[in-house]
């Protein structure tokens, strides 16, 4: 089944550029995400979890 599929891959031209773009796409994405981790303010993190325990919040579902 594969022979089929790569031989009509291999009568495109240009097709070698495709899996290039992929993996660079993949990798790119990756770095940037853990760049953004890493960078992130350790403050606004604490802030977001605390989110759920704030009390305000709490009131506002409750009077829902």
């Amino acid at each position: 089944m594969l022979k089929f599929i790569k031989h009509n891959m291999e009568t495109i031209s240009g097709i070698e550029i495709y899996p290039i773009i992929s993996l660079l796409i993949f990798f790119l994405f990756f770095v940037g995400l853990y760049v953004w981790v890493f960078t992130y303010k350790k403050e606004k993190i604490a802030e977001m979890s605390n989110i759920p325990f704030t009390e305000e919040n709490n009131n506002d579902i409750l009077n829902s």
